[in-house]
């Protein structure tokens, strides 16, 4: 059962992957997310481009979110979006404005 003070990764793969939640918890967004080099705005926009061209939409969603928290407009991820069809694949950007569309109706 997921607790309310675990974090996503513990309530997706606590159970059953726990060296990938510590790693994801503790290195990614303790160590990696916390440096002061990048901005957090920074970093989601990086990340954001980095999962479209990636085509891994299921991590898009959760980062779309966090963008947004971190000072991105949906405008601006819109945009992002839109900007990488062209470098990353027609298909990629219209999966990945499709979770858009998803996440910011929500």
């Amino acid at each position: 059962m997921n607790e309310p003070n675990q974090t996503r990764a513990q309530q997706l793969i606590g159970d059953f992957a726990p060296k990938l939640v510590d790693l994801t918890d503790n290195v990614l967004f303790g160590d990696i997310w916390e440096r002061p080099e990048l901005s957090p705005r920074d970093r989601s926009l990086v990340t954001v481009a980095s999962l479209v061209t990636s085509g891994s939409t299921d991590q898009l969603r959760g980062h779309l979110t966090r963008a947004k928290d971190n000072g991105l407009t949906e405008t601006e991820l819109k945009e992002a979006i839109i900007h990488l069809a062209f470098y990353a694949g027609w298909p990629k950007a219209m999966s990945a404005i499709t979770v858009a569309k998803e996440i910011f109706a929500a």
